[in-house]
């Protein structure tokens, strides 16, 4: 059985600006002023450690960072939520990803979940909001809402999909799939073979320099996806 971890933002859908909209507006509520600086798009960062680059890169006293960013980070889903439909007209599906999902989805002997620098709630909205969610299993997914720490994710989607699925999952069956260099350093480090989609702001050379098992230009390809996953999963490892 092989475990696959999708990653959510370019790589199976485009946001637009929903999610800056939602940080700018969220941050004037708790701080009472306009955020001048937003954190960089497309890194892979997850929202907890976003949120507190947007505090401090904005003068937020350290003291307070620690505070203001739970509250913010518990207002995120319920903002975003608000935004849904803006998000679903002006953002849309990364080319091929809704086949890739299907044909992942619908193959025998694989889970198909995410692993997102999302908060569990927003992962949800934003999934539902592009009608993607019925290919994954999100009960068994890593989010940040479960650890800031993206590595650690993977344990997390790996323990709870044996628990649910009655099978180990470890480095030698576990694929994520996603854009950034926090996704190739998410299962560099946290136990997962990795296949880069140089669909963000990610170049094909910088994520295989960073280290990904396999890289695609797009998801175009269902065929080769499902290869390339089966073919990594065979690969011996830790």
């Amino acid at each position: 059985m092989i475990l696959v971890l999708w990653d959510i933002d370019r790589t199976l859908l485009y946001a637009g600006d929903t999610d800056r909209l939602v940080y700018r507006q969220v941050f004037r509520e708790v701080v009472g002023r306009d955020a001048e600086r937003l954190p960089e798009r497309g890194t892979g960062v997850t929202m907890p450690l976003a949120v507190r680059e947007l505090l401090s890169s904005n003068g937020v006293p350290d003291a307070e960072v620690g505070h203001l960013a739970q509250v913010i980070v518990d207002r995120l889903p319920g903002c975003l939520e608000q935004y849904r439909e803006e998000m679903r007209l002006s953002g849309r599906t990364m080319p091929g990803a809704e086949a890739a999902l299907k044909a992942v989805h619908q193959s025998e002997g694989i889970v198909s979940s995410v692993l997102t620098g999302n908060l569990k709630a927003s992962a949800e909205i934003k999934l539902t909001a592009f009608s993607l969610s019925k290919y994954v299993d999100v009960s068994v997914g890593g989010f940040a809402s479960d650890s800031p720490h993206r590595p650690a994710l993977v344990n997390i989607a790996q323990r709870r999909s044996a628990s649910v699925y009655g099978h180990l999952f470890s480095r030698r069956n576990t694929v994520i799939i996603g854009d950034s260099l926090q996704d190739v350093h998410t299962g560099r480090e946290g136990g997962a073979k990795v296949i880069g989609v140089a669909s963000g702001t990610t170049s094909v050379r910088q994520l295989v320099e960073a280290g990904a098992d396999r890289v695609v230009s797009d998801l175009m390809d269902v065929d080769h996806l499902k290869a390339l996953i089966h073919e990594l999963a065979e690969i011996e490892g830790p």
